[in-house]
């Protein structure tokens, strides 16, 4: 199995994972746009919003292909991937779900557990 982790580094440490994509500088963040910020990527504006970040889709892209060779070479071993950003409920939702989706379309199971989601915002950076 596939396992596709979100998370904030602002809540905790981030989980174990085979890789860890931070995306606290790489992407905008939706959480200084006033009809996204209490919203998370769960939400179809979000997500939508961090699909249309220019890159967001192609590094999708790149992890969900590398995940598959890793699961491939792991000779079927459960391996996961974790994005994080400051507060884990807007752009690591967003590349997260994403992600599952196109490994999905592979075949492979996958799971998607979305840590921080739920948690409060976070007083966030300029990215």
């Amino acid at each position: 199995m596939i396992r596709i982790v979100s998370f904030g580094y602002g809540h905790a440490a981030p989980p174990a994972a085979e890789a860890t994509y931070d995306l606290r500088t790489l992407f905008r963040n939706p959480f200084h746009d006033p009809a996204l910020k209490n919203l998370t990527g769960l939400d179809a504006a979000v997500y939508e919003h961090v699909l249309a970040t220019r890159g967001a889709d192609s590094l999708a892209q790149v992890v969900s292909f590398l995940a598959v060779g890793l699961h491939d070479t792991a000779r079927g071993a459960d391996i996961t991937i974790a994005y994080g950003c400051v507060g884990g409920r807007h752009r690591s939702v967003g590349l997260a779900r994403r992600t599952q989706e196109l490994i999905q379309l592979t075949g492979r199971e996958t799971a998607i557990e979305h840590r921080d989601v739920d948690k409060p915002l976070l007083p966030s950076s300029a990215h």
